[in-house]
């Protein structure tokens, strides 16, 4: 009887030894029911294969790999391809898995059947790189109620996984590759752009652009150099010339004065010798010695009148005849101011093309300023441009690579380690378990009986029953004296001497 209070384990052990059959007999029909239950359930067979994903054989370091997602978030996505009615329902076609539910239940319902029947679970990692020298894989299990069934389309599942993921891989790299093509084109446009306006620009601005600034220094500086040379040659020529103008003067005065009386006693010479050759002539022959000497003497003077300064003239009747040639001297200095003033005029031309060039350096100079802020900005546009073309450039062969290792199946891919099993014994049901879970629900059940059996149970057993639903106080206690008869051990037979027993009962009063 079981009631409001604390139980000791010596009444735990009596209510187990009043109601132990109320546990054996459930704890052992359970299991024997559950067991016989589970065989009416159809066997279930798991056929398992383990696909490994392999590295592809170019390192890395040679060609990136193109697909960069994680194996979880692939998987993730290939199973739901995989998985969908469009995948399945050939499959539950072709190797007819519910083949007495084909026309009576909607295909609907069948594919979502087969998707639980499909698993797909990725291989811990530890296990990965202590057996398959750290390439990760997955498992991929189906269950069927026909184990050749069950391998069949497990195998059909693994091929179709194995192809999605090539089709997958190949399908992002040619999508990455067209991608960068766009963009490569894209970029390469705006870097002629930027090339056009740079041109431009330059052409605009040749001789002004910021890196030829210290170019127009130094030529300014020579330029400069050359103005002061310039101005002192066209002095020093004036200087010159005046000097050779004053010479002139002095040495044509001198001429004058010197000459004139010179002049006038060769005209006179030349008369009379004239006049003795027409003598000689009425009297000799032409080649009578004496006339020979006198013409000979008559071309002496008459070269030498012509040799004469042209301005000196002889007599009034010279002022027909042409003027008497200079001294050497003379016309030396005459052409010596002519040089001169040439050189003068030569060296103004060149100081008034020094001046224009100055100017010009001197403007381009002063907008060099300018100039750079612009050429700065255009710069800046066309690095950009062309660092974006470059690396544009650079990913998509790498992407081009990638793709090509793709197609030829040299990239990352699935690989079979463990085929598709045959299984040889069912994975479901488990009659042990079917068993162990009758035994636990019959020992449990069992419990529980007698526990509701002891609480309604109102037989008093025992004194403290008795003191624990009356509530009354206990005034004394008399002991109880039994007698024994006299017992022989079980060996020997040797007789005992009786003795008595006291037991204590509390009684109420």
């Amino acid at each position: 009887m079981l009631g409001d209070r604390e139980l000791n384990f010596d009444q735990y052990l009596a209510i187990l030894k009043r109601r132990v059959w109320w546990i054996v007999v459930p704890s052992v029909l359970f299991p024997v029911i559950a067991y016989l239950a589970s065989l009416q359930i159809p066997n279930k067979y798991t056929s398992q294969t383990l696909v490994l994903v392999e590295e592809q054989k170019v390192p890395d370091n040679f060609v990136k790999p193109v697909v960069t997602e994680g194996l979880n978030q692939r998987l993730t996505t290939m199973q739901e391809q995989i998985l969908s009615r469009t995948r399945l329902q050939p499959l539950i076609e072709k190797f007819r898995i519910f083949p007495s539910e084909m026309n009576s239940v909607p295909m609907d319902e069948l594919v979502d059947r087969m998707r639980k029947m499909i698993s797909v679970t990725p291989v811990h990692a530890d296990f990965v790189d202590a057996a398959t020298k750290g390439l990760p894989g997955f498992y991929i299990s189906f269950t069927a109620s026909d184990p050749h069934l069950a391998q069949q389309v497990c195998g059909a599942i693994t091929s179709m996984f194995m192809e999605e993921n090539l089709k997958a891989r190949e399908q992002s790299a040619e999508g990455t590759t067209q991608f960068l093509g766009t963009q490569l084109d894209e970029a390469k446009r705006q870097l002629d752009e930027q090339d056009a306006k740079l041109a431009e620009f330059k052409g605009r601005y040749i001789g002004r652009l910021p890196d030829e600034e210290q170019a127009n220094l130094s030529v300014l500086a020579s330029l400069n150099a050359q103005m002061d040379a310039a101005n002192q040659a066209v002095a020093r020529a004036e200087q010159d010339k005046t000097f050779a103008e004053s010479l002139l003067s002095q040495q044509l005065a001198a001429l004058k004065t010197s000459h004139g009386q010179d002049t006038n006693n060769l005209q006179k010479k030349l008369e009379d010798l004239q006049s003795q050759l027409t003598t000689l002539e009425s009297h000799y022959t032409s080649d009578y010695p004496d006339v020979v000497k006198t013409k000979n003497e008559i071309a002496q003077v008459q070269k030498d009148l012509d040799t004469a300064p042209p301005a000196i003239q002889t007599t009034d009747t010279a002022k027909d005849k042409q003027p008497l040639p200079e001294p050497t001297d003379i016309r030396q200095l005459r052409v010596q101011i002519h040089q001169l003033e040439d050189l003068r005029t030569e060296k103004i031309k060149e100081q008034e093309r020094l001046q224009k060039e100055i100017h010009t350096y001197q403007s381009r100079i002063q907008m060099s300023p300018v100039v750079e802020q612009q050429y700065k900005g255009l710069t800046r546009d066309y690095q950009t441009a062309l660092s974006s073309y470059n690396d544009l450039l650079s990913k998509k062969t790498q992407s081009a690579m990638a793709t090509d290792l793709e197609r030829r199946q040299q990239g990352e891919q699935f690989r079979i380690m463990d085929a598709p099993n045959l299984p040889e014994k069912p994975t479901s049901p488990d009659r042990t378990m079917f068993a162990l879970g009758g035994l636990g629900g019959g020992f449990t059940l069992g419990l529980g009986l007698v526990v509701l059996i002891e609480m309604r149970d109102k037989t008093l057993r025992t004194d403290e029953d008795v003191l624990f639903y009356l509530k009354l106080p206990v005034l004394t206690e008399i002991p109880t004296v039994s007698e024994e008869s006299t017992v022989k051990r079980p060996k020997d037979n040797i007789p005992v001497e009786t003795g008595r027993r006291l037991s204590h009962e509390k009684v109420k009063v």
